[in-house]
């Protein structure tokens, strides 16, 4: 085959330019100090700079072109393809040290860019920090609002919208020192006002907010612009729990009447500080929100947001969500069960990350509506035939087993060397059988003074509750007893037996928030709705103990009045825990930055959603 004189001429002039170029691979630092006399200007780029001090090197010591000519005339074919090759291997590794040279004095940092869809079950309604109502308002108003704290995703607060704050010594003053220059997406400049106006709206019940049980008592008083404090009436350590709530601009909310308050457009078309904003929302024919668009604050106070927008699908299911997965309609999902995770049909698309959350599932007892519960034999024997590693395994694993109300699993300022029902039935056949409770008549139902050992449970409708709920009915009736299942939808629980007290036992759970406060859940004052002392206990020694806890700001003090208290709990079995499952987000896994471990609530996997990114780039280290 002919190789033509030019291409030759142009081969032989770039081996003897390789040649040289591997005097220099050994140092190309020499490069970067000036090693021609010439240091080179810092505007300049890596290659840009390296292009022309080469270019310089090379003019002052290669041979001029008629001489490489006149040189590859004397050589014959063979020679002259032996030679092509040998360029091509020294031209291959200069380019790899070149490359690893770059690849050592740089690394990679997160970049402007990219987009990812979420999707999530449930429309929203109201993305207004004062109105949350469900767990797709949550999330979206985590990413639009700020507060004067926020977890740092480990169960720490840690400054958002304050600079600093400090808390006076008797527990009773939260003075803060807000950031300079904080903008509300739209512009205006944000201060302390904005934060008095949401307090105030969250106090006054005409709003009816939510929020309202959390700031009753307490005052708000503005020192300046950049600073304010609150005022309690009593010291209560798990205050700083609300100081996450998120702040609404009061230049936009404070024409709107309390009447008009739930029907704004800017429930659904909301204004924060946070680190994503509101671009626009979709409806379908019928009127229901489809999607959510959100994109990155250019004026965010803090570094980042560097993900160029997030996107949000709607579903009705968690069945529908998995199949615009497996569909490719979302990247992300949020929270469903473990038992769905099998339906996941590409799942080396995500990365499946189990957070955890404090709270727990417990059966909690109504005495009050069994005559047989009220017997503590009976209730012993329940806690011990409960089969706990049956139940983990209902959740594929994806969960702890759990054994008192404070979850020492999760906090380790509490003892965790409780009191344990475990599973034995051969114990419970013996206790039964002690306290009076025989089969008689061998039909496999126990009874004593003429009256069956037969119980209610009632369990959410959803999947994995039924699943559990099947698990503790076939444990219970292995021993003697008869259990009568009963599933209600979220609203039939509410309305029909929750509210009123009338289920027997409650297969529920309660979520304890990042500053445990069990107080809500086992006050005697909780007892009668809207309290959640679902188990209805009333005992005075737990009741001065969980008052004496919130008093505390000693966290040692406060550690140890807990301890007291979850062992008279566990004693007097008004309940038996049973399990903490993990939060399942499976995450599109080019998504990185993604440093959560603990969070109050599932919307809390965006607390750190500015530092999360997709691009990036190479600077010098």
């Amino acid at each position: 085959m002919e190789i033509r004189k030019w291409n030759l001429e142009s081969l032989f002039y770039f081996l003897l330019t390789t040649f040289y170029l591997l005097t220099l691979a050994d140092d190309l630092e020499f490069l970067y100090s000036g090693g021609l006399g010439q240091k080179p200007s810092k505007k300049e780029s890596f290659g840009k700079k390296t292009k022309n001090l080469l270019k310089k090197y090379l003019k002052s010591f290669l041979p001029e072109k008629k001489r490489i000519i006149y040189l590859a005339k004397l050589l014959s074919k063979r020679e002259r393809y032996i030679i092509l090759g040998l360029s091509l291997v020294i031209i291959g590794s200069i380019f790899a040290i070149l490359i690893g040279y770059y690849f050592n004095i740089t690394e990679a940092k997160p970049d402007f860019g990219g987009e990812f869809t979420e999707g999530l079950i449930g429309e929203p309604r109201f993305i207004n920090p004062l109105l949350l109502q469900t767990d797709t308002d949550r999330d979206l108003a985590q990413l639009i609002y700020s507060g004067l704290l926020k977890n740092d995703g480990q169960g720490n607060f840690i400054s958002d919208l304050a600079e600093s704050f400090s808390i006076s010594d008797d527990g009773l003053v939260y003075r803060f020192n807000l950031r300079k220059n904080i903008k509300w997406h739209d512009g205006i400049n944000f201060s302390a006002d904005d934060i008095i106006f949401t307090v105030k709206i969250a106090q006054n019940q005409d709003f009816a907010s939510p929020q309202r049980i959390n700031w009753q008592g307490v005052e708000t008083v503005k020192i300046d612009d950049l600073t304010l404090e609150f005022r309690l009436k009593n010291p209560y350590a798990q205050f700083i729990n609300n100081l996450s709530l998120g702040i609404i601009p009061s230049h936009l909310w404070k024409e709107i009447k309390a009447g008009n308050f739930i029907l704004s457009e800017l429930n659904l078309k909301p204004i924060g500080t946070g680190p994503y904003k509101f671009f626009k929302l979709k409806k379908d024919r019928l009127g229901r929100i489809t999607s959510y668009e959100l994109a990155a604050n250019e004026n965010y106070y803090l570094d980042g947001p560097f993900i160029e927008s997030i996107n949000f699908n709607f579903y009705t299911s968690e069945e529908d969500l998995i199949q615009a997965f497996n569909l490719s309609g979302v990247e992300s999902l949020a929270g469903i069960s473990p038992n769905n995770l099998s339906g996941l049909r590409f799942p080396g698309k995500v990365k499946i990350n189990e957070l955890k959350i404090p709270r727990y599932f417990a059966v909690f007892f109504n005495q009050n509506q069994s005559e047989v519960l009220s017997d503590k034999n009976v209730r012993l024997a329940l806690a011990h035939s409960v089969n706990k590693d049956k139940i983990i395994e209902s959740i594929y694993g994806r969960g702890f087993k759990v054994d008192s109300p404070i979850l020492p699993e999760i906090f380790d300022d509490f003892e965790n060397s409780v009191k344990k029902y475990d599973y034995n039935p051969d114990f419970v056949r013996q206790i039964l059988e002690n306290s009076g409770w025989q089969d008689k008549n061998g039909d496999g139902i126990r009874e004593k003074d003429d009256r069956l050992l037969e119980i209610q449970l009632v369990v959410p409708l959803r999947k994995d509750f039924v699943a559990i709920g099947g698990e503790l009915k076939k444990d219970w009736e292995a021993v003697g007893m008869k259990i009568d299942l009963i599933t209600a939808s979220v609203i039939e629980l509410q309305q029909n037996y929750i509210q009123p007290r009338t289920y027997q036992m409650l297969l529920f759970g309660e979520v304890l928030n990042i500053e445990p406060d069990p107080f809500s859940f086992w006050h005697s004052s909780q007892k009668k709705d809207p309290g959640l002392n679902l188990a209805l206990y009333d005992a005075s020694g737990a009741d001065k103990l969980l008052e004496e806890a919130r008093q505390s700001l000693n966290p040692v003090i406060r550690a140890n009045k807990y301890n007291d208290f979850q062992n008279l709990v566990i004693e007097d079995l008004p309940a038996i825990f049973l399990y903490s499952p993990y939060y399942i987000y499976p995450q599109a896994k080019k998504i990185k930055g993604f440093e959560i471990n603990l969070m109050g609530l599932p919307s809390e996997r965006f607390v750190n959603v500015a530092e999360w990114y997709i691009e990036t780039k190479r600077v010098r280290k």
